[in-house]
């Protein structure tokens, strides 16, 4: 469920559960009387309709528009002037009246009546009154604490998505011209490869989503750029399994592991080996790479904040509850499985 359809919901019920109040808490409730045709109840009940819009025109205009901004003068002044305002309302339009048909035992001791006495509403009303504005002061607070961390969670995704591995731009260009030197004729398919992948990090990786069959393109790309640096002595191999057609996916967020793979897993002085394995049944994505750990270090990045803790958090952000990301040593193998639903 989407968080705005959820907020929706949970207004939704809150104003319900706020206006049943008035009605439940009516001595009258279960007399079997026509509450609407009591006095005091309407009294009541329209004084907690007014609450209620209280409550959003103090949420969505009165704290962002004058608390927020450091006008607390007029704030309190308009707070005022709204208690005045609904005190007055509900009761120039039901007037308080006394039950009918109640009988006094003359007998009775009755106190005299004061001299002066706060209205019957002003006493419990001031009460309500301020629980509404603490109310809706903690949930903007809250509110805004949500947003300022999604936007804080949306520049750190934004920041990792728009930058290219400078390692490998770098031993790809050097790459690049070693192919040009032999006159290769790999150097232009290299060239328009990683052109290709410049072109899906500064266009695409901007979206929240992207097709998964370009995703895996740029992957391919990276591959094959990646190729140009092996020797024979590496045993590599990527398998595909799967239909992409109609799906799309968070961009960038397969690479990292991937990349991870190349840094770490391989060594010109020792055999190496890298396979990756992508599959895609339905809407259900499973990466998994494999690479020998020829280094004695495995990838302080994806240990430490900036790698997979930076990879995770993007994970939790665009799929809360609907990934599982496994890392795993075993001998001299470095595993990485990533399990996405796609849906």
């Amino acid at each position: 469920m989407k968080a705005s359809t959820r907020n929706i919901i949970l207004h939704i019920i809150g104003s319900i559960s706020f206006l049943s109040f008035p009605i439940l808490s009516s001595p009258d409730f279960n007399t079997g009387q026509n509450l609407f045709a009591i006095n005091p109840f309407l009294q009541n009940f329209s004084r907690t309709i007014l609450l209620l819009l209280f409550f959003y025109l103090n949420f969505y205009v009165l704290l962002p528009k004058l608390y927020f901004k450091k006008k607390k003068v007029y704030f309190f002044i308009t707070l005022i002037v709204c208690f005045t305002v609904i005190y007055s309302i509900s009761n120039f339009v039901f007037p308080y009246e006394f039950r009918p048909n109640i009988e006094i035992d003359e007998n009775f001791p009755l106190k005299p009546n004061p001299s002066f006495h706060l209205p019957p509403f002003f006493e419990s009303g001031i009460f309500q009154f301020l629980i509404v504005i603490a109310l809706s002061y903690l949930l903007k607070i809250n509110k805004r604490f949500e947003e300022v961390k999604n936007e804080k969670q949306i520049a750190e995704i934004s920041y990792l998505k728009a930058q290219i591995n400078p390692h490998f731009l770098f031993n790809t260009l050097n790459s690049i011209y070693a192919l040009t030197i032999i006159k290769s004729d790999e150097a232009p398919n290299a060239v328009l490869k990683l052109s290709s992948m410049m072109r899906y990090v500064v266009t695409e990786s901007s979206q929240d989503f992207v097709p998964l069959s370009k995703e895996i393109e740029y992957i391919n790309d990276y591959i094959t750029l990646q190729k140009l640096r092996m020797n024979n002595d590496v045993n590599f191999s990527f398998n595909f399994v799967g239909n992409e057609t109609g799906k799309v996916i968070a961009p960038l967020i397969l690479i990292p592991f991937i990349e991870n793979a190349f840094k770490y897993g391989l060594n010109p002085d020792e055999e190496s080996e890298i396979k990756i394995e992508l599959v895609v049944l339905d809407f259900n994505l499973t990466l998994v790479v494999k690479n020998k750990m020829v280094v004695d270090e495995i990838s302080k990045d994806l240990k430490t904040e900036t790698g997979i803790e930076n990879t995770k958090k993007h994970l939790e952000y665009l799929y809360p509850k609907k990934y599982l990301l496994e890392i795993t040593e075993i001998e001299n193998d470095y595993i990485v499985s990533l399990n996405i639903n796609l849906d």
